[in-house]
């Protein structure tokens, strides 16, 4: 596999001249996000737009991703696939490489604008499997903090947003209370639920 040197001035003229043309791949991962800064740099790197690639959709699996689909079935011998970044790519260590093979398969190379490597040295591949190790180990950290946090919120009781379904609040317990002569205050301290929720649970135990 050999991702080219990500030189626009003259990355365009090196792939023309053995007979191919640059693809070029973008790619955010929500519908908020834009896809200009990234579409933008592919097309000043000498992507024309009717091989421009470019997607909203998650890249942490290939499920949904159509547009990667179409790029990797539309290579030929000789093509250049360009990427802003390789995250844009894939989001994981294996993905990517599955990725990298595929392309090298079609007997095409991979340039990152932003991260010019050259893997047709052994140093050059062991950066390559390096960076995208790097990259997959600080989406799971992201991910950790996350459910550190939410974890954290959830903690904090009744006004976390994070404090997930209630719990089935059970009639037959506040019948029981109603019968013990238990006041609808007390039995919502008890349970833990809204003096309203008790309201309604004595109607549908003793309906009017």
């Amino acid at each position: 596999m050999v991702i080219a040197t990500a030189d626009p001035a003259t990355l365009k003229q090196t792939v023309e001249a053995r007979g191919g043309a640059l693809l070029g791949y973008a790619r955010v991962s929500s519908e908020g996000q834009s896809l200009e800064v990234q579409t933008a740099a592919l097309e000043k790197a000498g992507v024309a737009k009717r091989h421009l690639y470019a997607e909203k959709a998650s890249g942490t699996k290939r499920e949904g991703r159509d547009q990667l689909e179409h790029l990797l079935r539309s290579l030929r011998k000789g093509d250049c696939v360009v990427i802003t970044r390789l995250d844009r790519l894939a989001r994981s260590t294996q993905d990517l490489l599955t990725i990298a093979a595929q392309i090298e398969e079609a007997g095409a190379d991979l340039t990152a604008l932003e991260q010019p490597i050259n893997t047709a040295s052994p140093e050059g591949r062991l950066f390559f499997t390096m960076l995208s190790a790097f990259g997959e180990f600080e989406t799971e950290i992201r991910k950790e903090r996350q459910r550190e946090g939410i974890a954290a919120a959830k903690a904090k009781g009744a006004d976390s947003p994070y404090k997930g379904r209630p719990a089935s609040i059970d009639a037959e317990k506040v019948r029981q209370l109603r019968e013990e002569g238990v006041g609808p205050a007390e039995i919502a301290r008890r349970l833990g639920i809204s003096r309203q929720s008790v309201y309604r649970l004595s109607r549908q135990v003793n309906p009017a």
